[in-house]
């Protein structure tokens, strides 16, 4: 059973709002609008974020809140075999926070090299040791953020790291409207083409940009929730978290694309723009040194607040299942994250660790990145909707109760078998142009299913021992 609680309301909020507002918002909110057609895509955004995620958001809390318990036990409450699915979603979310954490490295890098006024290009950042260096300095902070505990470490996190953001946001925002691209990025932005939304692609992006970037079904949302005082209304906070996500990722649009029409580039260059495109912009532009420590920043610190979110996610379900202690727990899985997350690291760096040519990170990505969320979102929304009898959590959801029953669950396995049969075009490409032949799936499935085995054998060998 969880223990410790957030200190405060504000607490939780900021917490929850930063496990939501991360990468996701600032930099793949505005490459998936560039390659899906600019305003047309806020519509199927904005239905699905408040039709579809805020419910299964109000479930996630709930449950955690019901059951004082880490994503696992809460599965193994329902029936105890579930506890699989439990270690499912957690193996999945460590898998993803391997690779995240080489991104938030790359963002810390490109931050402390603009800062210095060195203003590194991806290919000269690429072609030495930084990557791999910058990886293991976020793997560290992010380790050492969550075994300093709930207060002490997260909600302490947020309450510093959330308000920096948001300020740094508006105030790029702010300078942006000085640029000669302003009008035709708000054009871009907010004039939608009615006629593209016919196209099921378009919808898939969508559908699936939210559920990234509000983090839900990955078990944060339940853990966190655990964490919060009874008297909590979590249909209101989870409505406040979504009005605070979507406006970072539409305030971060309003900061990019200004940039990419008044320096002549393309909106649809996707998420090439972070790392070769803006800084050539940034290099250009008046005041633009300072513009970069501010982007650069401003991503390393949502980063961050996601990475420890995913982190948590893993060491409560060790502590509640285990006789590790906190911090133990932490340097365990913040190692086994490390030596998992080694390999993507290693493919951006002099010797491009690859697979049948596809750098490492690309091929997690395509597999485990595109998959291990609808796939957990699923699982979250089947036991606990249809299987888990906690009347807490109904009254809690009201009258979403209808929609994460049979909505949600509908639309996660139409988008994720959008993904699997090619119907949707892929919207996080790291870098790379090209297409590919097939998403690698069996490699991601096969890694997470062998961490989720391995970690329910663990399980039952230290309660055996008990």
């Amino acid at each position: 059973m969880a223990t410790e609680r957030w200190s405060s309301r504000l607490g939780f909020l900021l917490a929850t709002v930063g496990a939501a507002v991360g990468l996701g918002n600032i930099w793949r909110f505005s490459a998936v609008v560039g390659t899906n057609g600019g305003g047309a895509y806020l519509v199927p955004y904005l239905l699905a974020a408040f039709v579809c995620a805020v419910p299964l958001l109000v479930l996630e809390l709930s449950v955690g809140r019901a059951l004082r318990t880490d994503v696992v036990s809460a599965f193994a409450s329902v029936k105890r075999r579930y506890a699989a699915f439990g270690w499912l979603v957690v193996a999945g979310v460590l898998l993803v926070l391997s690779y995240y954490l080489v991104l938030t490295g790359w963002v810390l890098g490109f931050a402390v090299s603009w800062t210095a006024g060195s203003g590194t290009a991806f290919a000269a950042f690429t072609s030495g040791w930084q990557p791999v260096a910058y990886f293991v300095l976020a793997t560290a902070l992010t380790g050492g953020i969550v075994s300093l505990g709930v207060r002490g470490g997260i909600e302490r996190m947020a309450t510093v790291v959330m308000p920096v953001v948001f300020f740094v946001l508006v105030a790029l925002a702010v300078y942006a409207v000085t640029l000669s691209g302003w009008n035709e990025a708000a054009s871009f932005l907010f004039t939608p083409d009615l006629s593209v939304l016919g196209d099921p692609a378009l919808w898939s992006a969508a559908f699936g940009q939210v559920f990234f970037s509000l983090s839900v079904g990955q078990g944060i949302m339940l853990t966190y929730g655990s964490y919060v005082d009874e008297g909590t209304d979590l249909r209101r906070s989870a409505l406040l978290i979504t009005v605070a996500d979507i406006a970072a990722a539409v305030v971060a649009g309003l900061v990019i694309f200004p940039i990419v029409f008044s320096f002549g580039l393309q909106p649809t260059l996707g998420t090439e723009l972070a790392f070769t495109t803006l800084p050539t912009a940034f290099a250009a532009m008046p005041f633009g040194r300072v513009v970069a420590v501010a982007f650069f920043g401003l991503l390393f610190f949502a980063a961050l607040s996601s990475a420890v979110s995913l982190l948590e996610v893993g060491v409560a379900a060790a502590t509640n299942s285990t006789r590790l202690d906190r911090r133990t727990a932490t340097v365990a899985l913040t190692a086994g994250v490390f030596l998992l997350g080694v390999p993507s690291a290693l493919s951006y760096s002099p010797l491009d660790f690859a697979v049948a040519g596809t750098p490492v990170l690309d091929l997690v990505d395509e597999s485990v990145g595109t998959y291990a969320l609808p796939v957990s979102a699923i699982l979250v929304a089947a036991v606990f909707a249809w299987r888990a009898d906690l009347p807490a959590v109904r009254a809690d959801l009201g009258p979403f109760l209808a929609l994460v029953k049979y909505l949600t669950p509908t639309l996660l396995v139409l988008v994720t078998a959008a993904k699997a049969l090619g119907v949707a075009r892929p919207a996080w490409r790291l870098l790379v142009a090209r297409s590919r032949d097939h998403p690698l799936l069996a490699l991601g499935v096969a890694l997470t299913a062998l961490a989720a085995v391995a970690a329910v054998a663990y399980t039952r060998g230290t309660r055996d021992r008990r």
